[in-house]
């Protein structure tokens, strides 16, 4: 493989545009990180819900040396209860803020190379309480032969 030499048009290119990021898009999304270095993500709704979610409680202890990012296109008032967090379990943190661009994540804890962790969204709190709730059996409807036969004998 031969590396070739950058030239004067790549040093004016990265002055005016700046370094070349690879998979800029996804980036962009896990506010400047990538998927593959994520052990957990939250979205902006779920950052707002009441109390924390145990799942990123658990990963903070788990995984000291990542680094939790979290959107400061939110208030400060629904990331505040994750900053306390962090700093409980001395992981740092960092504000992403980019106006430019829209995305649904509100937090990630992420480290600074690829982990592949293969499920990093937490399921909403209340999807679990849907779950953990036994169905009620659906009541059989009689049919109109079965009731007057009943009423009749």
């Amino acid at each position: 493989m031969v590396l070739s030499k950058p030239t004067i048009d790549d040093y004016l290119d990265n002055g005016i545009y700046g370094q070349k990021q690879t998979k800029p898009d996804e980036r962009r999304k896990f506010l400047g990180s990538l998927r593959e270095r994520i052990v957990i993500a939250l979205t902006q709704s779920q950052v707002r819900e009441k109390g924390v979610y145990k799942e990123v409680q658990e990963s903070l202890k788990k995984h000291p040396d990542a680094k939790l990012l979290l959107n400061g296109n939110m208030s400060y008032s629904y990331l505040s209860k994750y900053i306390k967090l962090a700093d409980t379990y001395h992981v740092s943190f960092s504000m992403v803020t980019n106006k430019e661009i829209e995305t649904d994540i509100g937090l990630v804890l992420a480290y600074d190379h690829a982990i592949d962790q293969e499920e990093i969204y937490v399921q909403k709190k209340s999807e679990k309480a849907a779950e953990a709730k036994p169905k009620a059996k659906p009541k059989k409807k009689k049919s109109l032969f079965s009731s007057i036969k009943n009423k009749l004998f």
